[in-house]
């Protein structure tokens, strides 16, 4: 199918592949395959780094990183309900278990009253040597959150709510690389438009999955599992 809107440029292309991948190399492989087609991928083998080293996740960011794939390690931050130890400890042992370049911050709260408990996070995670930290609220949140991320999540849901997004006037303060979208449940024929779509609504970052369910993320962009096509074709 034909569509319009722009296809994104390299490296602009954020995974969240939540598969395992001992079960299912597949979608790892064709990650690595297209490594220039991606701004990053977040590591997660038992949401967070888990209780102990998992060799199998070991070995294949070991095969992303040497493919150039920058490594972003998941990290729940219980909408501001962890505590600072808690989620630091989850950073340091994805640092020294996975190498990971940078951290994922998900479940991240929107208020202006967290902004004080996220700026100690990202500092933290910096004096670390994470080269980035992303935080995913999920939604626009207040705009203070723009200014403590490398890049900021302001959207993660469904197809259809993403045909709903509004953009609030403040990011235009900002440049559009600040800014990502993730979409599940997307229609394998519309995947593609989502950068483009991304890009008009002033985000850089995007990813898009036909995924649906518990763990839509499981479900790699169709774009990934094939040969480099012409713009604007799933």
């Amino acid at each position: 199918m034909e569509l319009t809107t722009p296809e994104a440029p390299g490296g602009q292309l954020l995974v969240p592949l939540y598969a395992y991948p001992g079960t299912e190399p597949g979608p790892w492989a064709a990650v690595e395959a297209h490594a220039g087609s991606l701004a990053g991928l977040v590591l997660n083998p038992h949401s967070g780094p888990g209780g102990e080293p998992e060799p199998v996740f070991a070995a294949v960011a070991a095969r992303l990183r040497a493919a150039g794939v920058p490594l972003l390690g998941y990290v729940d931050t219980g909408y501001g309900r962890r505590q600072h130890r808690e989620v630091v400890a989850d950073v340091q042992r994805h640092r020294e278990w996975y190498q990971v370049d940078g951290v994922f911050l998900d479940q991240v709260g929107s208020g202006a009253e967290l902004l004080p408990h996220y700026r100690r996070l990202a500092v933290a995670a910096r004096s670390m040597d994470a080269s980035r930290v992303v935080l995913n609220p999920g939604v626009h949140p207040d705009p203070g959150f723009a200014e403590v991320a490398d890049l900021l999540i302001t959207f993660e849901g469904s197809w259809e709510q993403y045909r709903e997004l509004r953009t609030p006037a403040w990011t235009e303060s900002f440049p559009d690389r600040r800014f990502g979208h993730l979409v599940h449940g997307t229609p394998v024929e519309l995947c593609a438009a989502v950068p483009g779509l991304a890009r008009l609504r002033h985000a850089r970052v995007s990813y898009a999955t036909p995924g649906t369910g518990a763990n839509p993320w499981g479900a790699l962009m169709p774009q990934l599992w094939s040969l480099p096509q012409r713009a604007g074709q799933c």
